[in-house]
């Protein structure tokens, strides 16, 4: 064992998943989370995005397999509707209406929110060194003398009673990650360089019965927007319903009444979503969010936290919701965060420096979804931030990539991998791939 105990903060994805690989390392660890923690699969305040669409994607599914072994089957047996990549879900681009229907041979599992969360956190509850303890709000994470160490984190339990709980190692995944922050502010350290995008997302979420004659040629539908940035994505859910999500950026925010709401999506691009739920039975109320500013905090480069904190998920790295990357890469983290331990438990001291050695771990892991969201997030104009060097070639690049992905089966099949967390987007620089996208984007065949 590499401790006595450790503690997370923050009972969610990255939190749960942070858990499990601990507890194969520390002889306790406990879990604080401010919220109620619902028995069933039910919103909680916590997650604020909760009601809205969310995807595991295959990258997520493998990392939680790898966590939680039958995984997947809890899923299933839980009613999660799979999915088949690239065939049940009709993907209407502006360039392809639909774009072409291929099973590619991944699957991905869609249902909400709560359920996947309520899955593992059933997993974890039946671990015996994991201890979950809800309406418990972490104050701070409390320094040794020096700041060169944490000792604990301070704590207001359900009662309003403030305690101290000592611990060798602290996760913090905390969502916005403050706790962390605000240690580095105390003991005057420097704060990580931030890279931020200002998307100004709103987004508006219906759930429906799934109607009889409901379309058979497909599970979801993805109307990808267009020049104003409206567009929407319906999925299964468990229970034969339908969950959709419309959204629009910046000054376009699709309304919350069920009149405004209708309009909106017959407004979308296309028609294939509206047509589907006109005479479906709503359920429950139409839920908004808003989402400015997606943040990437570059830890990696600092010279070194103090010992026995390591910041995962959000905290690291909070991702435009719209593209369900979050989930997937916080158990990624988790998985290498498992590794890294397995490879320090010989250490004499195996905690010093860790932070420095996971970040090293999770920058490859947060590279490719950060990158494959600074392309369409920086395709709007009025998109705050400082786009990448060549943007324009690299936009033209993607617009052809997709162009030879629909009439290529393994190209399509490689950028679903890439989307799916399965490979990096260095698989993108294959100098044969490059040539034939270079070949489209000067006019010169290699796709319709």
């Amino acid at each position: 064992m590499l401790g006595e105990r450790a503690v997370v903060v923050g009972a969610g994805m990255g939190g749960l998943t942070a858990a499990q690989v601990l507890a194969n390392h520390f002889e306790r660890v406990v879990v604080l989370d401010a919220d109620v923690l619902p028995d069933d699969a039910s919103d909680r305040a916590g997650v604020p995005q909760g009601k809205h669409v969310h995807l595991l994607l295959a990258g997520g599914l493998w990392a939680l397999g790898k966590l939680f072994p039958g995984f997947e089957h809890d899923l299933a047996r839980a009613g999660a509707v799979p999915i088949r990549i690239g065939l049940d879900i009709r993907s209407e681009t502006p360039a392809f209406t639909p774009f072409p229907q291929r099973d590619l041979g991944i699957r991905a599992y869609a249902m909400s929110r709560p359920l996947v969360e309520l899955t593992a956190r059933r997993r974890v509850q039946s671990n015996r060194a994991i201890e979950i303890r809800s309406r418990c709000r972490a104050q701070e994470l409390v320094p040794r003398a020096g700041g060169a160490a944490v000792s604990g984190v301070r704590y207001e339990d359900a009662d309003g009673r403030v305690d101290t709980l000592g611990a060798d190692l602290i996760v913090d995944a905390s969502g916005r990650g403050t706790l962390t922050l605000r240690l580095l502010d105390a003991i005057r350290r420097q704060p990580p360089a931030e890279t931020t995008i200002g998307v100004d997302l709103t987004y508006a979420t219906a759930v429906f019965e799934i109607p009889a004659g409901a379309p058979s040629e497909w599970k979801g539908v993805f109307t990808i927007p267009g020049g104003d940035g409206r567009g929407g994505l319906m999925l299964p859910l468990e229970g034969d319903r339908w969950i959709l999500t419309v959204a629009g950026r910046h000054g376009v925010k699709p309304p919350g009444d069920e009149t405004g709401f209708m309009a909106y999506v017959e407004g979308l691009r296309t028609k294939t979503i509206y047509e589907a739920i006109a005479r479906a039975k709503r359920l429950g109320d139409i839920a908004r969010f808003g989402f400015s500013v997606s943040t990437r905090r570059h830890y990696d480069a600092l010279p070194e936290l103090p010992a026995g904190l390591v910041p995962l998920g959000d905290a690291m790295c909070r991702f435009n919701p719209i593209y369900g990357q979050g989930m997937s890469v916080a158990a990624q983290e988790a998985v290498g965060l498992g590794r890294l331990l397995e490879r320090r438990a010989t250490e004499r001291d195996p905690l010093q420096g860790l932070a420095t050695e996971f970040f090293a771990e999770a920058v490859p892991i947060i590279d490719t979804p950060w990158a494959s969201a600074v392309i369409p997030d920086f395709a709007h104009p009025e998109t705050r931030g400082e786009r990448p060097e060549n943007f324009e070639q690299t936009l033209k690049f993607a617009l052809a990539l997709g162009r030879l992905a629909a009439s290529d089966a393994d190209v399509h099949r490689l950028t679903a991998e890439v989307q799916h967390l399965l490979k990096p987007r260095s698989v993108y620089q294959d100098p044969a791939l490059v040539q034939r996208v270079r070949a489209i984007m000067a006019g010169r065949g290699g796709a319709p």
